[in-house]
């Protein structure tokens, strides 16, 4: 894919932050953060595939992480070495798998709530942690099927952020939301097949924020209970009142603890 193909955002100058955001999701996510961060950074935050502005996954092959990371890679180019990746639940299982692939040019990771289902799967077989979200795809997936964007999305909106999230979303906000939850099947497969294994994450000798919030899921809960004691330079932060969404809905209060931790670097 050519550079030209992934749409950025990009603000500020100086040492180069990435973000990458949720599913269901797009780069908008991070306009507060880049606001923030763009008088000491240089920030940029693509759209993944199928997200915001840019195409769609083009192969009839499934998904993976590596091919998300292949697609950032120019962007990744852009802001330069060292950088930081800063990720939210996608995004953050996509930052993880860039930074294992070139750890040299990565300063720190920033992580709310990967979601590396295939961590849960590994460690034990089902039923299991993963249970919630593999049903919730099942169900948007049938829906789907049915030619019921709106009902697919509403059993993902609603697994991550509670029943009734998506009724009580605007209209403005439910259709870019139903277009995009048309991935969901690419999603699930590449976050529960990801062939890296847990012990690959403990060569990442660089710093690590890893927030997670206190109202979340069984799954995204169950990935950090793995991933977080497996990573040599983690420092934990709970958003004890926060779910999932927390970078969305509430992202006050979790981009004040990320430039806190970048000050510190």
């Amino acid at each position: 894919m050519a550079a030209s193909e992934v749409f950025v955002r990009e603000a500020g100058s100086g040492p180069g932050v990435v973000c990458l955001h949720s599913n269901a999701s797009s780069s908008s996510q991070w306009r507060g953060l880049m606001d923030s961060l763009s008088p000491r950074h240089r920030v940029l935050a693509p759209d993944a595939y199928g997200a915001g502005k840019s195409p769609g996954w083009p192969m009839d092959r499934p998904l993976t992480l590596a091919d998300e990371a292949d697609f950032i890679e120019p962007v990744l180019q852009r802001a330069g070495s060292p950088l930081v990746l800063v990720g939210h639940s996608y995004g953050a299982a996509m930052a993880l798998i860039a930074a294992l692939r070139q750890p040299a040019r990565v300063k720190a990771l920033v992580l709310y709530e990967p979601t590396l289902f295939s961590l849960i799967e590994a460690e034990s077989p089902q039923p299991n942690a993963a249970d919630g979200i593999r049903h919730a795809v099942a169900a948007a997936a049938a829906a789907l099927d049915r030619g019921d964007a709106n009902g697919a999305a509403e059993h993902f909106i609603d697994y991550w952020m509670g029943t009734g999230s998506w009724a009580a979303m605007p209209e403005s906000r439910q259709l870019p939301i139903a277009a995009s939850v048309r991935n969901v099947r690419h999603w699930a497969q590449a976050l529960f097949t990801e062939p890296t294994p847990l012990a690959a994450f403990r060569s990442l000798e660089l710093p690590v924020l890893y927030m997670v919030g206190g109202r979340s899921t069984a799954s995204a809960h169950g990935v950090a209970r793995l991933l977080a004691p497996a990573l040599p330079h983690v420092t934990q932060h709970r958003f004890d009142t926060l779910g999932h969404m927390g970078p969305v809905t509430d992202p006050e209060p979790v981009n004040r603890v990320i430039e806190d931790f970048l000050a510190r670097l």
